[in-house]
């Protein structure tokens, strides 16, 4: 039988290093943080000019762990290869990639231009491709047992109005990973994706719609009655990216308050839940 402390050793990240996309903020400083509170030193990129990367260094390095920050652009593709050697020269084998960062834009299907729809797919399909692509060669150069983990969405597996791009997007990275574990699998890489729900980070924010009529609207959707906060995504992530998730490879993990479970909102038209103990004689408890 494992004793619990061989339990807790199973998340132990320590002498690990993992690289975050999209670290500046919201799911990205949450994975970041909770990385680092497992063991592992971290590389935190965004963009160059994106505000926040600096508070997220500060909170790892904070817990003890090292923090290295880049600025980059990750639509620019044909970047990639070269800023993964850089990174891995200056920074150590990578043990963790998390592609976090993801752009989307709210718009009809009639309304999604060639370039729209092409600055989407550069962040949340080309990029994880090129970034996933360099950094398991080195994986497999310096005989790591890598973890890769792909942020999706519940987009990833049912549409949402508004959202050609973004779904499809989602639903190809999906794929693509599915792709790496199969491929990787003889390298002892694993590759899965964690897909959350309705998270509250800054980007819903930028979309232009009555947020609180449709938070409202949207939270009677979630049987949990309420938004994640993106360290309820983190537990998820530390699964994949730990020797607890050895065996995992190919998978998605959904982190959408059981949405996806529910086909129809049917419980705000169904009466009070009745418990079934209450209507027992329990005398013979007393």
């Amino acid at each position: 039988m494992s004793t619990g402390a061989r339990g807790v050793d199973r998340f132990d990240l320590t002498g690990r290093t993992a690289l975050v996309t999209g670290a500046a903020r919201g799911l990205g400083r949450a994975f970041a943080v909770g990385l680092a509170e497992a063991g592992a030193d971290l590389v935190l990129v965004d963009l160059p000019d994106a505000e926040g990367i600096a508070t997220t260094a500060a909170a790892v390095e904070k817990l003890g762990r090292r923090a290295w920050t880049y600025g980059q652009d990750l639509s620019r593709t044909e970047e990639l290869a070269g800023f993964t050697d850089t990174v891995r020269a200056e920074c150590g084998p990578l043990h963790i990639l998390v592609n976090n960062a993801g752009t989307a834009a709210l718009e009809r299907v009639g309304e999604i231009t060639p370039a729209s729809w092409a600055a989407v797919m550069r962040v949340n399909v080309d990029a994880v491709f090129f970034l996933t692509q360099r950094v398991t060669e080195h994986m497999v150069a310096d005989g790591v047992r890598g973890r890769v983990i792909t942020i999706t969405s519940k987009n990833a597996l049912v549409a949402e109005a508004g959202l050609a791009h973004y779904n499809a997007s989602k639903a190809a990275a999906q794929l693509l990973t599915e792709t790496y574990a199969v491929e990787l699998a003889p390298h002892g890489i694993t590759a899965n994706t964690l897909a959350p729900g309705m998270v509250e980070t800054p980007i819903d924010g930028e979309f232009p719609f009555d947020r609180e009529a449709f938070e409202a609207a949207y939270r009677e959707r979630i049987p949990l009655g309420h938004y994640a906060q993106p360290d309820d995504c983190v537990g998820a992530l530390l699964l994949l990216a730990s020797d607890a998730g050895a065996y995992i490879t190919g998978a998605r993990i959904v982190v959408d308050g059981g949405v996806l479970a529910d086909q129809m909102p049917r419980m705000r038209f169904m009466p009070p839940y009745r418990n079934s103990l209450t209507s027992h004689d329990m005398s013979h408890d007393t």
